[in-house]
């Protein structure tokens, strides 16, 4: 029988090889047969979508638990607040794609696969490691403002990329399109659920932590 110990063990070692097997797979979904400066365009493009840097996050979180507890990528993965960042970005990976993409796009074969994973299977499952294996009672309130650094730090490389080149990598941010006060809304907007996101798994953190405190063991 499995211990209790074990779990976390393997419950992240499923959704590591999960996780870098899907990213593998999409990225060479996205490259294809292309050559020469092609396949270094479209390197950058896959790069530039914010599921696949968000699930790269998720990955190493997955994975960091899983080696030598030294290593650098160890230290970062068994952060509260990184965990808890990390949750934050992938919840709105998949709740943006759910309300804004799916029902504009309909994937084929395998694409589907990969997109199932990326935008529904991997949220779920980092969600309920944050929720079953992460410490609680550690966070600040402050702290969903300074994960906002990524999403921010990505809105401007979208904006300075696009702009170069004329390819979004999501229509809601096409400046081309919208054009680019829509789009700053947008961003805007998206910040803010960002945030909202991020005060509900600090409350929660600060719940349970509160919960575990009053639950545990007394003195005599």
């Amino acid at each position: 029988m499995l211990r209790h110990r074990d779990r976390p063990r393997l419950w992240r070692a499923t959704f590591a090889v999960v996780g870098w097997a899907t990213l593998t797979l999409q990225y060479i979904l996205m490259v294809g047969p292309t050559q020469g400066w092609g396949v270094v365009e479209r390197t950058v493009n896959y790069f530039s979508f914010f599921t696949i840097l968000t699930n790269i996050l998720v990955a190493l979180a997955f994975t960091g638990p899983l080696i030598d507890a030294d290593r650098r990528l160890a230290r970062w993965s068994a952060s509260e607040g990184v965990r808890a960042a990390v949750a934050m970005y992938i919840v709105v990976v998949g709740v943006v794609y759910h309300l804004l993409i799916a029902p504009h796009w309909r994937p084929q074969g395998l694409l589907y696969g990969v997109n199932l994973v990326l935008h529904y299977l991997m949220p779920v499952a980092f969600v309920l490691d944050w929720l079953w294996f992460t410490p609680k009672g550690r966070l600040r309130w402050i702290d969903p403002v300074k994960w906002l650094a990524f999403p921010l730090i990505y809105g401007g490389w979208t904006l300075v990329h696009g702009l170069a080149t004329h390819w979004w990598p999501y229509g809601f941010v096409d400046v081309d399109a919208l054009g680019l006060g829509r789009v700053i809304a947008v961003f805007a907007g998206l910040l803010v659920f960002f945030w909202l996101v991020g005060m509900t798994l600090v409350g929660l953190d600060r719940l349970f932590g509160r919960t575990a405190r009053d639950s545990g063991p007394r003195a005599a």
